[in-house]
């Protein structure tokens, strides 16, 4: 897909990795809808339905067309429901809005984690498995009647949220936390998916102990 020209919606994008992506598809020659609690383009809290919905009726107003789905607004928050609600459910009905919108022409691209993988006790584990859900959803989506589908699972990311979270750490913790990938790696690596028009169902998963990112297509059927 060629991104100039193109209209994008990216969650979470006024800071962090989203703001990242936002940043690099607008460079490319995008129009980017911003959607975020704490700032951007439209205020849209993503774990309230009707605020998701509001979002795409905004941007239809404001652009009469959806090309590019960015999912990246996401986190760990005060109640596992709420966690859910934003990570995944805010997810999955964004998914089916922009689905409508794009009428089979189009590109999803879902931010998970590698928290979804593994068998090990996890200290988050609404975080975790609703990251492990958004997975398998991209998977299971592919590419659906013309829309890819694709999702990208970084790991500890150099964003704000994640330098206050080492800050509350004690120095032995600390020295545990591999080194942070940078957000625009993870932007270049969204963009790649949006471009790729043969890349569908595709996981990518960037560890901050390898060097560079894994593909798992196929691997999770």
């Amino acid at each position: 897909m060629e991104v100039s020209g193109r209209v994008a919606i990216v969650t979470g994008g006024a800071a962090g990795i989203g703001r990242a992506v936002a940043d690099r598809l607008t460079a490319e020659g995008a129009s980017v809808v911003v959607a975020d609690l704490a700032g951007g383009s439209f205020r849209a809290d993503l774990g309230v339905a009707a605020d998701v919905r509001a979002l795409f009726a905004h941007t239809f107003e404001q652009h009469g067309r959806l090309d590019v789905l960015v999912n990246n607004a996401g986190g760990v928050f005060e109640t596992w429901q709420r966690t859910i609600d934003v990570n995944l459910n805010g997810l999955v009905l964004a998914t089916q809005l922009a689905f409508e919108a794009m009428r089979g022409d189009g590109a999803i691209v879902n931010v998970s984690s590698v928290a979804a993988f593994g068998t090990k006790p996890y200290d988050a584990p609404d975080y975790s498995a609703s990251k492990a859900a958004v997975v398998r959803f991209t998977a299971s989506l592919a590419n659906h009647e013309g829309v890819r589908v694709n999702c990208v699972c970084p790991d500890w990311v150099a964003t704000p949220a994640v330098q206050r979270s080492l800050a509350e750490l004690t120095a032995e913790e600390r020295a545990n936390v591999p080194p942070l990938v940078p957000a625009e790696e993870i932007a270049a690596l969204v963009l790649d998916l949006v471009r790729d028009d043969s890349a569908a169902g595709r996981i990518v998963v960037r560890w901050a102990h390898e060097a560079g990112p894994r593909v798992l297509s196929g691997e999770l059927s």
